[in-house]
């Protein structure tokens, strides 16, 4: 069984998923009861519904109760390094266009580009790892080649 890093927040957020899908177990096996008190169940769109509806809770409360059993929590809100790692949120400077990104470095199942936060496993993580500020890291992107200068490193609490 294969470990993956995730954050504290990640982690947290899984378990809140979970407790809630959990929670929906009851009222969706009474919806499906009611649904079979109707009759006929070939045409009974409640029916089919309500079961659709099962079966999807109880494959997300499997693939849910897996990840976080195989979750491996890092808590990095105190670390201090001036190299990037797991849960560091880099500065970048964008050296063709001028412009400022800001990235946190967070697992594959936690990852969302919209809020500024990469996987650990994508290309532009794994070049940012290890280094510096003040480095150049290369990446390739769908606009080609990108270089971007590192400005700052923090550790700091995710907002997931």
């Amino acid at each position: 069984m294969n470990k993956f890093p995730i954050t504290h927040q990640g982690a947290k957020k899984m378990e809140e998923e979970l407790k809630q899908l959990k929670h929906m177990r009851p009222e969706v096996i009474q919806a499906i009861a009611t649904a079979r008190e109707q009759g006929d169940l070939s045409e009974n769109a409640e029916y089919h519904a309500a079961r659709e509806k099962q079966g999807f809770i109880e494959g997300r409360i499997a693939e849910l109760e897996n990840k976080i059993s195989r979750a491996d929590i890092i808590d990095f809100t105190n670390l201090h390094h001036d190299t990037v790692t797991f849960g560091a949120t880099v500065e970048l400077l964008d050296e063709d266009t001028n412009e400022k990104k800001s990235f946190s470095i967070v697992g594959e199942y936690e990852s969302d580009i919209s809020k500024g936060l990469i996987s650990n496993v994508s290309p532009l993580a794994e070049e940012l790892i290890g280094k510096r500020v003040g480095d150049i890291v290369e990446v390739n992107t769908p606009r080609g080649l990108v270089s971007y200068e590192i400005l700052s490193i923090q550790y700091k609490e995710l907002n997931i």
